[in-house]
Formats: structure tokens, sequence, C-alpha cells
């Protein structure tokens, strides 16, 4: 009671794992040495084997917005015609690189809580055939939501477009057949499901984007993906990588592999399901219309701030989760389920929301969102012939 661990239940940055902060001690190589080139190979090689691509893969020194802003300068030219998913503050985050590139955007809003239907996508490729890119989301972190990108992607994938996709949140939380279904670029962060602090991001990109780029316009220096290319065949990054957190993703990459991606995917889809059971079970409200499984907003009693809840969540019991954004602040609440999360802490957080939301007057019957989330286990997990351990 007097003593409170912290731990952080966010969608970014997410628990570290174990291996990779130790990992990070070994920092004191030269990134111009055989030992450097050595971890950064085999990091470019795993990166492409979890994320299940033949494409390239490059790493940049940089959070996930910088390899969204690489996306467009490398592949884009001055008043290109690119089409735009918004669907919550991160769709937003494209229409403002759009703007500060010199992009004409078409935008596809969702209200807060929804998605982008895949078929507004598709009738609007057919209305617009100059577009060079359509910009998506596949995890909306600010909402709770996902899009269908396979859909989208199968139809951008018929045109001349480049379909350019935030996985930033996705990977490792959902689906994503990145060469299948046509994503010619894919961006990640070493944040999320990769269980490791920030530091870089990642793009996957395919021969289509590539070919693109060979006339791409848009001015570029440190973000510039063919120097990174030409530099990483040889195991080097063109500028002074972040060393330690090279060494941290080679562990995580090592533990996906060895868990398989496809676990991965199904332990945060496993803890969103039984978190949204838990919480309705409590007589809350889901958010998002469209849930995915990166997080679950739950909107707040009437009532009572969400804020209020977050803040008890930190001083109570040292939790650290995270309130809405913008426009939702003060509405929504959001749990975290991706990446070094388990069961124990789906269990651990229900308990917790109860004994806040008693504590601020909000009926409660004590163990019924536990019980609720306990049953979500008990059917997969111990129930005749269940596969989860």
């Amino acid at each position: 009671m007097y003593i409170k661990k912290q731990r952080l239940l966010t969608p970014g940055p997410t628990p570290l794992l174990p291996q990779a902060m130790h990992a990070m001690m070994g920092a004191d190589i030269h990134h111009r040495t055989a030992d450097f080139r050595k971890l950064y190979k085999q990091v470019l090689a795993d990166l492409q084997f979890v994320m299940g691509t033949k494409n390239d893969v490059l790493v940049l020194v940089a959070s996930g917005s910088g390899a969204l802003e690489a996306a467009a300068a490398n592949f884009l030219s001055p008043g290109d015609h690119v089409l735009i998913c918004s669907a919550g503050k991160f769709g937003e985050r494209f229409i403002e690189i759009a703007k500060a590139w010199g992009l004409k955007a078409t935008v596809l809003t969702a209200e807060y809580g929804g998605a982008v239907a895949p078929e507004v996508v598709e009738r609007a490729l057919a209305e617009h055939p100059d577009l060079k890119a359509v910009m998506v989301q596949a995890s909306e972190t600010s909402t709770g939501s996902m899009h269908d990108i396979r859909r989208m992607g199968l139809a951008v994938k018929q045109t001349k477009a480049l379909m350019i996709v935030d996985a930033i949140t996705g990977l490792g939380t959902m689906p994503l057949e990145i060469d299948e279904w046509g994503l010619d670029v894919v961006a990640g962060g070493s944040q999320k499901a990769f269980m490791i602090p920030p530091g870089v991001a990642f793009l996957s990109i395919s021969p289509k984007a590539w070919e693109a780029g060979r006339s791409a316009q848009l001015p570029r220096f440190y973000f510039d993906l063919r120097k990174e290319l030409k530099n990483a065949v040889n195991g080097e990054s063109a500028w002074t990588p972040s060393i330690a957190i090279l060494l941290a993703l080679a562990e995580a990459l090592i533990y996906v592999k060895e868990l398989g991606m496809d676990k991965l995917i199904a332990n945060a889809e496993f803890l969103a399901q039984a978190t949204r059971k838990a919480v309705t079970a409590l007589g809350l409200e889901l958010f998002s219309s469209s849930p995915g499984n990166s997080v679950t907003a739950i909107k707040a009693p009437p009532g009572m701030d969400s804020g209020v809840i977050v803040k008890e969540f930190r001083t109570r019991f040292g939790s650290i989760i995270t309130n809405g954004q913008g426009s939702m602040q003060g509405q929504i609440f959001r749990i975290a389920h991706l990446g070094y999360f388990d069961i124990s802490d789906c269990f651990m957080l229900i308990a917790q929301l109860e004994l806040i939301l008693a504590a601020n007057g909000y009926p409660v019957q004590f163990g019924r969102g536990v019980a609720a989330a306990q049953e979500a286990y008990a059917a997969v997990a111990i129930a005749p012939g269940a596969v989860l351990v």
C-alpha cells in the first residue's frame, strides 16, 4: 500500500523487454566497424523477416513521425495529389505533413471513434485517377480504431498510386500482409509493439515506391532513403545511428522471431478482447465503433472527467495510462495492449479501474470486470482443447 511500482501501460512508449534493456549497455562500439556492420545487417534482415516482406527495409534515427515525413519527401513531388484517410489525431498528422511539403490533399474524414470505409477509398480512387499516393493509419491509437488496410491496399494496388501506411502501432497488433496487399511504404517505430525505447523508426519500401522515387522532386537531405539504401547494402547507416537502440532492437527481434509475429499479434488481440469484455461488464462504453488491438479507448462515466481516472491510476497505483487527445481530452481514457503486455497486466488494470471508479462515486460491484477478463482467459486457456498457454 505504501510502496508503488511505476508501470508504463501506454500505447507508446510501452513496457520494455528486459533482455533488450540489458543489450543497450553494450553500446560502446563504433558505427564504422565490422562489429556494427554485422549488427546492422542482422537487424535489417530480422525486421524484413518479422514484417513478412521481401521489400527493402531501412532504419532511421527518428520517431515514427520521421518515417512518415521521409515517405512523403522521397516518393512525391510538389503539387502531387494525395488521398489522406483521417479518423483521429494521427490521421490529421498526415494532413499536416502534406501541407508542409506542398502536396495537394483530398481528405476522407471519419468522426473520431470511427474509421474511413474502404469503399469510400475505392470510390475516391476512381474519381481521382491522378492520385500519387494514399496515406492511412493502420491503427489510430488516438481513438482506439483500426482501418481495413487489406481492402484499401488491394484497391490501391490496381492503380499507379502508392499505398503509404502508418503502421507505427499496427505492426505487431494486426495482420499486415505487406507484399500481398500492395503496401508500398509501411512505417513502424521502436517504442510500440517492438518493446524498446523511442529512438528509431523503420520503413519497408516496395519496388513500385522506389520507381516513383526516381522522379520525386521534394527536397531531402537527412532523410534521403536512397542514400540510406546505398549504405545499408554494406551494413552501414548514412548518418550516426542510435547504437544503443539498435542493440535493443536486435534483441527484441530475436524475441519476436522466437515467439512468432502471429503470436505477438494474437496476444494484443486477446488482451484487447478481454479488456473490452471487462469494461463493458462494468457498464462502461467503448469509444470506437471499429476497435483495434493496440489500445482500447473507453468513455468516462457521465459526469466524470477521464483525466481524473488517468490521474488516479498514477497516484493510487503508479500505473501510467493515457487520456484522450485534443477534443477527446477529458472524455476518454486509453488502455494499451501492444508489445510486452500479458494477461496479468489486464487483470491488474481492471482491478485498479474498479477501485478508482468506486472511489469516485461510480457504482461498482467489485470483481465483476475482473471476472469478465478471467472468463475470457479461461475460455481460451483452461477450457478443454485450449491452445493459449
